[in-house]
C-alpha cells in the first residue's frame, strides 16, 4: 500500500460502504461496512510502516505521522470488531421485528460516515479542520444515539447534542485564539492552523494568549472526551445507543477527543512548558476517576456501568497526558488501544445481553455463566480486561501509568488516582461477580419476560478475536512496539 493511498483509504472506503448501503440489502451492506472497517485498519499499518523513524507522508490537507497511524489502527481495529457485531445486531432486531430496511439502512450509512469523520479527524493536519471533522462527529452519533427513537433515546440524543455543542463551541474558541495568535507572529491563511507549522514556530506565539487558547481546548475537546465535570452526556448517550454504536463511541470517539488534545498539547508545550497544562488535565483527570467511582457503587444498569467504566479510563488517559514522560505517554497509547477493545467487546456483548433479557438492568441478567455460558465467558473476560487484569493489555498500560506517575513530580496525584482506580476495580467486581455468577432473579413487572433463546456462536466470533488481540497485545507489543514509541516521541516532543 502506497503512503498516499493509506491517507485517503480510511475516509474514501466508509464513505464507499456508505454509498452501497444505500443500494444494497442489509446483509450485503452491513458486510461492507466490516470491510471498510478492516480497510481503516490495513491503512494504519501501512502508514505506520511509511512513517517509521518519525517521518511524515502529506498529500493536500491530509498528512500522516506516527501518532496518525497508532489512532487509525485504533479506530480500524475497534471498528472491524463493532461493525462485524453490528451485522448480528441488525439481525436480531429484524428477527424481532424492531427493525425495517429503511432504519436498518440508516444505521449502516451513519455508521460509515462516523467512521470517516473520525478517520478525517486524525489525518487532518490543519486544526481547523481537525474541529470541524470532531464537530461532524456529534452530528453524525446523535441520530445513532436516537436511533430507537424511545423516549429515553431522543432525551439522550439532545443531552448529548447539547453538552457536546457546547464543548465544541468552547473549543472553537481556543482554535480562534491559536489562529490569532499565529497569524499576529507572521504566519497567513490556513497555513495559520496547520498544526506542522505551529510546531515549528512555536518562538513567535503570545504566551498570554496561548494559555487562554489552551484552557478553552482543554475544557472543549475534554467534554468529547467525557472528562469531568463536564461528563453528564456520555452515561445517557451509552447507554441508549445500539450496542455496536456504544463500542465506538467508548472505544474510539473518546480517545479521537483527546488526539486533538495531544495535538495542541506538543505546540502549548514549547510556548508554556508543562505546568499549566498538567495541573488542569491532573484537576479533570481526578475530578473523573471520583465522578466514575462514586457512580459505579450504586450502579444498577450494565449499560450505564460501562459507560462510567469510560469516563474512569478515560481519567486514566489524562492522568497519564498530564504526567507527561515518555513512558507516561508511551502507556497511555496502549491504555487507548486497550480500552478499545475491551471496550467493543464488553458493549457488544452487552447488546446481546439486551436483546436475550429484555432488560439492562443487572438483576435481570444475574446467573449468566448458568444461562449462557459462552456469552457469559466473552462479556466476563471483557470485564476482567476492564479490569486491568493480566494477561490483558490494560494491566501493563496501568501500571506504566502508575510508574511514570511516581517516578515524576505527580507522585501526589497519581496516589490519589489509583485510590479511586481500587474503588471502581471493587465496585465494578461486585457488580460483575452478580452478573456472571449470581443467582437469578425475578424479572420486575415493568419489565418484558425473558425470552429462551440462546446467543448464536457466530455472533460471539467477532467477541473472541477483539479479546485475543486484547491479550495479544498484553503479552508482547511485537511491531507494534516502534510505532508506539515514535508517536509518544510525537506528543513528548522536546520535553
Amino acid at each position: 500500500m502506497t503512503p498516499t493511498l493509506a491517507l485517503y483509504l480510511p475516509i474514501a472506503a466508509p464513505l464507499a460502504a456508505a454509498g452501497v448501503a444505500a443500494l444494497l440489502g442489509r446483509r450485503p451492506a452491513a458486510w461492507m461496512g466490516v470491510a471498510a472497517a478492516a480497510s481503516i485498519l490495513a491503512a494504519g499499518i501501512g502508514l505506520g510502516t511509511a512513517v517509521t523513524g518519525g517521518r511524515q507522508v502529506a498529500s493536500g490537507l491530509l498528512r500522516g505521522d506516527a501518532l496518525t497511524a497508532f489512532m487509525l489502527i485504533v479506530i480500524g481495529s475497534v471498528a472491524t470488531i463493532a461493525c462485524w457485531a453490528g451485522v448480528h445486531h441488525l439481525d436480531d432486531e429484524a428477527a424481532a421485528g424492531a427493525g425495517t430496511p429503511t432504519t436498518a439502512r440508516r444505521y449502516l450509512i451513519l455508521v460509515q460516515l462516523f467512521l470517516a469523520t473520525m478517520s478525517l479527524a486524525v489525518l487532518a493536519d490543519n486544526l481547523g479542520l481537525l474541529w470541524v471533522a470532531v464537530e461532524a462527529t456529534t452530528i453524525v452519533t446523535a441520530f445513532l444515539v436516537g436511533h430507537r427513537r424511545s423516549r429515553a433515546s431522543v432525551e439522550a440524543a439532545w443531552k448529548y447534542v447539547v453538552l457536546c455543542s457546547v464543548g465544541i463551541g468552547i473549543a472553537f474558541l481556543g482554535t480562534v485564539c491559536v489562529y490569532a495568535t499565529a497569524v499576529a507572529a507572521g504566519a497567513h491563511g490556513t497555513t495559520a492552523l496547520n498544526w506542522t507549522h505551529l510546531t515549528s514556530h512555536t518562538a513567535g506565539l503570545d504566551p498570554d494568549l496561548t494559555r487562554l487558547a489552551m484552557g478553552l481546548l482543554l475544557l472543549g475537546f475534554g467534554t468529547k472526551a467525557g472528562l469531568a465535570p463536564m461528563h453528564a452526556w456520555l452515561p445517557d448517550a451509552h447507554s441508549q445507543a445500539p450496542a455496536p454504536v456504544s463500542a465506538l463511541m467508548s472505544g474510539v470517539l473518546l480517545s479521537v477527543a483527546f488526539y486533538a488534545i495531544w495535538r495542541y498539547k506538543t505546540i502549548t508545550d514549547a510556548v508554556l512548558e508543562t505546568g499549566y497544562t498538567r495541573t488542569i488535565l491532573l484537576v479533570a483527570a481526578l475530578a473523573s476517576l471520583a465522578v466514575a467511582a462514586l457512580l459505579l457503587i450504586a450502579q444498577q444498569d450494565y449499560k450505564r456501568m460501562l459507560a462510567y467504566s469510560s469516563i474512569e479510563h478515560m481519567g486514566l488517559v489524562a492522568l497519564g497526558t498530564a504526567t507527561g514522560s515518555r513512558l507516561a505517554i508511551t502507556a497511555v497509547l496502549l491504555h487507548v488501544l486497550g480500552h478499545g477493545l475491551g471496550k467493543a467487546v464488553a458493549f457488544c456483548g452487552a447488546g446481546q445481553l439486551l436483546h436475550l433479557s429484555g432488560s439492562s438492568r443487572i438483576t435481570a441478567v444475574r446467573g449468566l455463566v448458568a444461562r449462557h455460558p459462552a456469552l457469559a465467558g466473552a462479556f466476563g473476560l471483557a470485564l476482567l480486561a476492564l479490569l486491568g487484569m493480566p494477561p490483558f493489555s490494560l494491566f501493563a498500560s496501568e501500571i506504566g501509568i502508575a510508574r511514570a506517575g511516581l517516578t515524576s513530580g505527580t507522585g501526589w496525584a497519581t496516589a490519589a488516582a489509583f485510590i479511586l482506580v481500587l474503588v471502581a476495580f471493587a465496585a465494578l467486581t461486585r457488580n460483575s461477580a452478580g452478573i456472571l455468577l449470581g443467582a437469578p432473579n425475578p424479572a420486575p413487572a415493568t419489565d418484558p419476560p425473558t425470552p429462551t433463546s440462546r446467543p448464536r456462536v457466530a455472533a460471539i466470533a467477532p467477541l473472541a478475536v477483539g479479546l485475543a488481540a486484547a491479550a495479544a497485545l498484553g503479552i508482547s507489543l511485537g511491531p507494534l512496539r516502534e510505532l508506539l514509541d515514535t508517536a509518544a516521541t510525537t506528543i513528548v516532543g522536546g520535553h
